[in-house]
């Protein structure tokens, strides 16, 4: 079983490879990850069969991760690394997708794998929906020719929606989704909001609104160069919005 290590410390790193290499049947891959987008990307290229991973760490932490992980087409099992001892350890230990409290003994990492390799595509799908302190992902996930893109949730402008994908319109570009709009907008409802049946926009980056002479209105974003059309009635609720900001 190929096993991915995951955690933004070197020594803990250092010290999972050469736990595993004291248990058969186990081999740690050579390359490592030290956040969670990284391992994103890696799991995408070497497919590893268990994946060890931090909880706390920059860039992109496990929990979020192991999100993306999972909708994977063939999603590795995830063992998730820690150093705090509470609630959602019981939730994960419960579901058999395991955990390890830092710092790590031996048998345990060794009960932790086997395990790990009986986890199912359902139990991770599990973990998605039911993980403690769930909170809002802080990226967007796009499948490319490259594997998974990730962009960050802070990067997006709008949405912008055309038969069944939707398009992520972000500072460094855009990228096609297979995300509806009646999704993102009940996920993301605290940063966007629909100014049409095909668009969602960035809350904070509504600078104005207009009108041409034929009645049409239209929202001006901050770093949008065209405006984009609003509906009549989402009109009120833009008008709203701008008066908090």
């Amino acid at each position: 079983m190929n096993v991915l290590i995951v955690d933004d410390e070197p020594l803990a790193r250092e010290r999972l490879r050469h736990l595993i290499g004291r248990i058969d049947d186990f081999m740690v891959l050579e390359h490592e990850a030290s956040n969670g987008r990284d391992a994103i990307d890696l799991c995408s290229q070497y497919h590893p069969d268990i994946v060890l991973m931090d909880i706390r760490m920059p860039v992109m932490g496990g929990l979020e991760a192991a999100r993306y992980i999972s909708a994977m087409d063939k999603p590795p099992a995830v063992v998730f690394c820690t150093a705090y001892d509470n609630h959602a350890l019981e939730a994960f230990d419960a579901q058999a997708v395991g955990y390890l409290l830092k710092p790590i003994r031996q048998d345990h990492l060794h009960q932790a794998l086997q395990r790990a390799s009986k986890v199912n595509r359902l139990q991770l799908a599990w973990l998605n929906d039911h993980l403690p302190e769930h909170q809002e992902q802080g990226h967007i996930a796009a499948k490319t020719l490259r594997g998974i893109e990730l962009v960050p949730l802070n990067d997006v402008l709008y949405f912008m929606a055309d038969n069944k994908y939707v398009t992520v319109h972000h500072r460094q570009g855009e990228v096609l989704i297979d995300d509806s709009l009646k999704t993102l907008e009940e996920d993301h409802s605290q940063h966007f909001v629909r100014i049409h049946r095909n668009a969602l926009v960035r809350r904070d980056a509504i600078e104005s609104l207009s009108r041409d002479d034929k009645g049409h209105c239209f929202i001006h974003l901050r770093e949008v160069p065209q405006p984009l059309s609003i509906s009549r009635r989402h009109v009120p609720l833009i008008k709203k919005i701008m008066q908090s900001l």
